[in-house]
Parts: C-alpha cells; sequence; structure tokens
C-alpha cells in the first residue's frame, strides 16, 4: 500500500529508494526547503539539514513498511558497514533549541526499521542543556528538524551505539561550543556538528576554546550552499564532512556517488580554503596555504535522501538532505571504528588511511581556482575530501606502519624584536626512505616554517613569550613534535616597569575607566571587598542575566606583562556542573573559565601572561553570565596588569 508522493514497499526483503531517483537510479533535482533561518550575525550558526517540499509527509505506517528515503539498510550496505559493532558507545548530537518529541521521534524511527530500543529509560538515550542539566531551551521547529535527523542517521549507522543529545540555549557559537565542552565532558568519543555560519577572525579562538580536545573524534558538517567555506567546519581540531549524491548502480559495489552540487553553484556541499583557520599537518594539498574544506563525505543531497522522523514542526516521515546528514553518518562510522587513541587527532586518520574510502571522481558544487577544491577528481578534492567510508578501516588510529617520527628539541629561544631568524629544525624517521613535511604553531610574530625542510625563517616583528610546537609527519601520517618556549625581546631589550590598569581596586566608587554593567561596581556588605570598600561584583541575581567589566590598556613594545586579580565566587548552586561562568578575555583570547563548580571561600590571586600583548593595545574583560536560577556570584577585586 502506498501514500500520494511517498514510495512504500515491502520490509524486509527490500529497501525504499528515494523518491527523486529515476529508474536508472540516477539523481535529479528536488524541491527544498531550509529547516533553519540563515544566519543574521556573526557567531551566528544555522542547522544545515534541508526538507523534501515535493513529497507528502507521513504519519505512522503500518508495521513492516518502509518510508521514502534511504534508510538503515541502504546506508550500511552502500558504505559496507559492519552489522554489529559500537557497542556501548556514546556518540553526542550538538544543536540548539530543544526538540520536545526528540526522545518519542527517536523510538518511532527504530521501531519502523527494527532497531533496539534507545531510550532515556535503558540508558541508551540521554537529552541535557549545554550545562548538562535538564533547563531545557525554547523549542523550535526547525532544529528539531536537525535533531530528528541527526539522532535517526546515527540510530541508522550504529544502532548499538548510545546518544546523547546536547541542546544549546540559542545558536550562537559560544553556546553552541560550550554545548561541545559538555558533550566531552560527559564521557562522549564522537561528537557530530550540524550547523555552520560564515568565518570571521574570532575563530581560531573559539577553535581552541571549544574543539580542541584530542581523543575526540568531532565532526562538522562543510555548509550546503556549494563552493565557499563555513565555521566550525574550518577548524584544524574536526572532521569537516563534505556532501554526496548516492544511487544504486550496476557495478560490484552496487552504488555510485558523485559531489552533490553543479559547476553553477547553489545548493550543494561546501568547500574551499579558509580565511583564518592554520592547516593541520596531515593536510598535503598546496592550493590552500591554511585549513581547506573538506576531509571525508557521505550522502548530503535532498533528491538520494534520507527517511527522518519528525513531529515537533513535522507531520510524520520525510525525506531530509544537507551535510547536516553527513557530519552523524560519520561521527556513527568513527564509532563503529573503536575509540580514538589517547592525544591523538581523529581528523588526521583517514589521511593516514586512503586506500579504505570510497574515492568520488565526478562531480562539482562550483567554479574555482584550483579545481580541485570545487571539482572531484582522483584523490583528495574539496567538494568530498578523500571520500567516503568503504567499512571502518579509515576512520581508526590503526597502524602506521609503526614508523616512529622523532623531533629533536632546539631548546628555548631568544630574539630580539627586530631580529632576523634562521633556525634549522631536525626530525628522524625510524622508517628509511620517508619524506618528512614540517608544521609550526605558536610561532612569533614574523617567523614561519618550510613545510618541506623544517627551517624557521623570518623577522620576529612583536614582543612576548611564545610557546611554539613544531610536528613533523610521514607519509604513513606517523607523527611526531616538540614544544618549546620563545621570547621575543622589545627593542634594547630594556622596559619600564608600571601598572597599566586604572582604577585597580574600584576604591573611586565609579568604574571609571572600566567599562561596566549598571551595579558592577560596588562597596554593599552582601559581599566583602579583598581591598577598601569597593569591588567588583558580578552576577548574584539568581535570574537569567550577564554582567560584563572591562578596561583597553597599551602595552609598551618590550615588555613582559602580567594580569592579576584576586576573584571570589560565591554560589547557592550545587554539584559540579557548571551553570554559571565568569570567562576572562584579553582581546579576542579566552584566559580563563570559571563557573559554580569552582567556587571557595575567600578570594583566590590569579595572574595570567600577557607578553604576548606587547607593543598592542589590548582590552581585559570579565564576563559573567547566570542562568535562571541560584544565585552565583563573581567578584573580582584589586586587578593589575604590570609590565616588566
Amino acid at each position: 500500500m502506498a501514500a500520494t508522493g511517498l514510495l512504500a514497499v515491502t520490509a524486509p526483503a527490500a529497501t525504499a529508494t528515494p523518491a527523486a531517483t529515476t529508474a536508472d537510479g540516477s539523481a535529479h533535482s528536488a524541491a527544498t526547503k531550509r529547516l533553519c533561518a540563515a544566519p543574521s550575525h556573526p557567531g551566528e550558526m544555522a542547522c544545515l539539514a534541508l526538507a523534501r517540499t515535493d513529497i507528502v509527509q507521513q504519519g505512522t505506517l503500518a508495521p513492516n513498511i518502509l518510508p521514502s528515503g534511504y534508510g538503515p539498510g541502504d546506508l550500511t550496505a552502500a558504505y559496507n558497514l559492519p552489522a554489529s559493532a559500537g557497542s556501548g558507545a556514546t556518540v553526542a548530537i550538538v544543536d540548539a533549541q530543544d526538540d520536545p518529541n526528540a526522545e518519542s521521534d527517536l523510538a518511532t524511527y527504530r521501531s519502523q526499521y527494527g532497531l533496539p530500543a534507545c531510550t532515556t529509560a535503558n540508558g541508551c538515550f540521554k537529552k541535557v542543556d549545554q550545562r548538562g542539566g535538564t533547563n531545557y531551551p525554547t523549542a523550535d521547529s526547525g532544529w528539531a528538524g536537525e535533531i530528528s535527523l541527526d539522532v535517526d542517521m546515527v540510530s541508522a549507522i550504529c544502532p548499538n551505539c548510545h546518544i546523547l543529545l546536547v541542546e544549546s540555549d540559542d545558536a550562537n557559537m559560544e553556546n553552541l561550543g560550550a554545548a561541545v565542552n559538555t558533550a566531552v565532558s560527559m564521557g562522549a568519543k564522537y561528537v557530530s556538528n550540524s550547523y555552520g555560519g560564515s568565518e570571521d577572525s574570532t575563530d581560531p579562538s573559539s577553535d581552541a576554546s571549544y574543539f580542541n580536545h584530542p581523543g575526540v573524534a568531532i565532526t562538522v558538517s562543510s555548509g550546503d550552499s556549494g563552493y565557499g567555506v563555513e565555521y566550525p567546519a574550518a577548524s584544524q581540531y574536526v572532521t569537516a564532512v563534505g556532501g554526496t549524491s548516492l544511487s544504486r548502480a550496476s557495478t560490484s559495489r552496487g552504488w555510485s556517488e558523485k559531489v552533490w552540487g553543479s559547476s553553477s553553484g547553489g545548493n550543494g556541499a561546501g568547500s574551499g580554503c579558509s580565511a583564518y583557520d592554520a592547516k593541520p599537518s596531515w593536510q598535503k594539498d598546496t592550493g590552500c596555504s591554511k585549513r581547506t574544506v573538506a576531509d571525508v563525505s557521505a550522502v548530503a543531497d535532498p533528491a538520494t535522501g534520507v527517511a527522518v522522523y519528525q513531529t515537533y514542526g513535522g507531520s510524520g516521515w520525510n525525506v531530509y538532505g544537507g551535510t547536516s546528514a553527513s557530519s552523524p553518518i560519520i561521527a556513527a562510522v568513527y564509532a563503529l571504528a573503536g575509540t580514538p587513541a589517547a592525544g591523538t587527532s581523529p581528523a588526521s586518520y583517514p589521511y593516514a588511511h586512503t586506500s579504505s574510502l570510497y574515492d568520488v571522481t565526478s562531480g562539482a558544487n562550483g567554479s574555482c581556482s584550483p579545481s580541485y577544491l570545487c571539482t572531484a577528481g582522483a584523490g583528495y578534492d574539496g567538494p568530498t575530501g578523500l571520500g567516503t567510508p568503504n567499512g571502518t578501516a579509515a576512520f581508526t588510529s590503526g597502524s602506521t606502519g609503526g614508523n616512529t617520527v622523532s623531533v629533536t628539541n632546539p631548546g628555548n629561544q631568544t630574539t630580539a624584536q627586530g631580529g632576523s631568524v634562521s633556525l634549522q629544525i631536525h626530525a628522524t624517521d625510524s622508517a628509511s626512505g620517508q619524506t618528512l613535511r614540517y608544521a609550526a604553531s605558536g610561532l612569533p610574530s614574523g617567523l614561519s616554517i618550510s613545510s618541506t625542510t623544517g627551517l624557521i625563517t623570518g623577522t620576529a616583528s612583536a614582543a612576548g613569550t611564545y610557546t611554539t610546537t613544531v610536528t613533523a609527519t610521514d607519509s604513513t601520517g606517523a607523527s611526531g613534535s616538540t614544544t618549546f618556549s620563545w621570547t621575543v625581546t622589545g627593542s634594547g631589550g630594556t622596559c619600564t616597569g608600571t601598572q597599566l590598569l586604572g582604577n585597580p581596586g574600584f576604591e573611586t566608587g565609579s568604574a571609571a575607566p572600566w567599562t561596566a554593567t549598571s551595579g558592577v561596581v560596588d562597596n554593599s556588605t552582601g559581599e566583602a571587598a579583598h581591598g577598601g570598600s569597593w569591588k567588583a561584583w558580578l552576577d548574584g541575581y539568581g535570574s537569567s542575566h550577564t554582567d560584563t567589566l572591562a578596561q583597553t590598556v597599551t602595552v609598551p613594545a618590550g615588555c613582559k606583562a602580567t594580569l592579576s586579580f584576586y576573584l571570589h565566587i560565591d554560589t547557592a548552586e550545587s554539584g559540579s556542573t557548571a551553570y554559571d561562568k565568569l570567562t576572562v578575555q584579553a582581546g579576542s583570547t579566552t584566559l580563563a573559565t570559571f563557573s559554580n563548580a569552582n567556587a571557595g571561600a575567600g578570594y583566590t590571586l590569579r595572574s595570567y601572561d600577557l607578553s604576548a600583548f606587547a607593543g598592542q593595545t589590548v582590552t581585559v574583560k570579565f564576563t559573567g553570565t547566570e542562568d535562571s536560577s541560584l544565585q552565583t556570584s563573581f567578584v573580582i577585586d584589586d586587578t593589575a596588569l604590570t609590565t616588566s
């Protein structure tokens, strides 16, 4: 029996075919709509799910009837995935807003396909807010569709996996990033992110704050607008997942794939060169000096889309696509492959196992130069990366031939500002005949490393103390690294010591030259000052509230600079879950984050090295954010920014 616009066949012998395929299995275009509105300001993200509008949504189907769109059997067959693996592994889904029907919709999807139940009661499914609690954000029909797509795809690929759904307060990167951190802190080794927005100069800071989790496989959708780069897919710490059109074929594999998109642009997988994010050491393409998107891919074309069940904002079964589908698919494949090795970058694994991927060699998502960034070909290309899964071997830490790469530490370095540098880094490989490539992070401004020789050259342009890491990688993916300190002294190497902050103890009775939220600078007896009678008291309202305190100063060139302040945290919260947060920043750099979990009696002196800002104007900023219940007070006093 079949409903209008819905292909229905009898299970389990048969599998469903997407509604927008021709008789020979090739895809044609499909009418779609975005589930989430495009971002309206920098730092805002949008979900990357597309819903078919040329298919009538269908409610609950009779038993043993398969919905339109690819289901679990289709996807595991197309990607040669094991029937049983991943038992006990937790795949986290990070999305914004709430889907109040997430668990019940998931139950319908799994029941329809004969998958084992995954519920809160049996410990398989868990939904939390971005702090790990149950204070869920406002429900949103668009993001609910994204959530349905994500949890259904994890179920399809890894039915034995546990699912952790972390819902951020809104679609801003700060809150989505906090949700990523919560997912990792709750034990997830695989975290899928099906959202993106425009790149901006704060992305490297977000990388460090939210996505640098060694030993955790973090996947991110590459985008749905064709050629062009989105964040956080551009992060050097994640696996950026592109998209394909997946069709049945008369081949030994039984399936064929091409790039999702067209050479004329429009809807399609995102790809290209990042404007801000550093290139990870395992990427070897030469068309981008910085990060290239994507790394791997999976089905994303709505015309060859997947079956999804959604009732909050939807009417039941529909066909969805977008790289929102491919990201959770790849996260679940990582889970099937096994726990990532501690301290490693799982994004590097496919680069060491390219023979265990299906190479996608046709199709394009736009026009560009060099052409591989938007047009598929043999080997690596932007829209599909290294290819799509052929089993799980490409997603394991696996073997790199047993090779060991060792990088000799050159010792801590000191260079005068304006001085020229020529420092040779030496590395060895346990295997003969290997060619090493070099990469460095944290180099002083003005310096760079040769990727082929390991020679660091340039002119040190900014005084400060830098933590430099150099990594050498061979052709099997084996790598080694070393870390050392590099101090760039100011002209003449001298500095007049001074204290730069105005009104450091707030004893003038007003904020200036600080800028502060009303009421922050305070002399009430509710919280004691560290010295004198005035202090800065952020939050403490017991309701949703944000307070800020900031001051802009210029750090003289050639100086070592240290920010210090006394901090007291008083809270009515209990336990170790972070509900209320204080962030300390210097410019776009996050120096520290505190929460109600750090509460204690009395004040504690906190100090941070700001020498990297020598010769620059920088804003020191404190931001306190409190949730909707139970107060946390962040009390700051006797600040100083001293130079020496």
